[in-house]
């Protein structure tokens, strides 16, 4: 079983490594080829796919394949999770705004090094220093780069909500239950004051 777990881990691994190594590789084109306008178009499908896919971490901590405690992941795939499908995908009108690029880049290069060092310490028992270093330092630049992008699209995005009111349940309904994806956003921009210095 020992042997099965590991196989899995190192292939769930080495194909997310992909997956952002796609992310960074289409991003980067798009800059030099249209500018930041044109990264999300360029990155949209596989940013989706590879950001959505991190969901199987809360899994893998919750059934013990992994040391990770949940209480940490969550928060973390749960913010992006946000940002990609909750702001993104849902409103268009944050699409080309430079800061997806410093997102999708920041994001892009933390998971290319995060992946490849749980990879290859699956498939050979240990990492390279180089990426051991790698793997806790580089967080030093692109956790405030990634973060301060998140926050700046969930805020852009405000006016857009609001004016669109997606996503929100109004009264008089049969469940007897409102909702308004406005607010519910601005608390997501609350939970990183006190959440970002402790991730960090």
């Amino acid at each position: 079983m020992a042997a099965v777990k590991r196989a899995y881990l190192a292939v769930y691994n080495w194909a997310v490594f992909f997956g952002w190594a796609q992310v960074l590789y289409f991003a980067v084109d798009a800059l030099l080829r249209s500018g930041h306008e044109g990264v999300y178009a360029a990155v949209e499908r596989p940013l989706q796919l590879a950001q959505t896919a991190a969901v199987l971490e809360i899994l893998h901590g919750l059934v013990g394949l992994v040391r990770s405690p949940v209480s940490a992941t969550l928060p973390q795939i749960g913010s992006r999770l946000f940002v990609t499908w909750g702001i993104l995908w849902s409103f268009p009108e944050t699409r080309t705004h430079i800061l997806v690029s410093s997102l999708v880049i920041s994001w892009s290069i933390t998971e290319i090094i995060r992946y490849s060092f749980f990879g290859t310490k699956e498939l050979f028992g240990s990492a390279p220093s180089s990426l051991l270093w790698l793997r806790y330092s580089s967080f030093l630049v692109m956790y405030p780069t990634g973060i301060s992008s998140e926050v700046g699209l969930i805020y852009i995005a405000l006016q857009f909500i609001k004016a669109s009111e997606k996503y929100c349940i109004r009264m008089p309904n049969k469940w007897n239950y409102s909702f308004d994806y406005f607010y519910a956003s601005i608390l997501v921009l609350l939970v990183y004051v006190p959440g970002s210095p402790h991730m960090y």
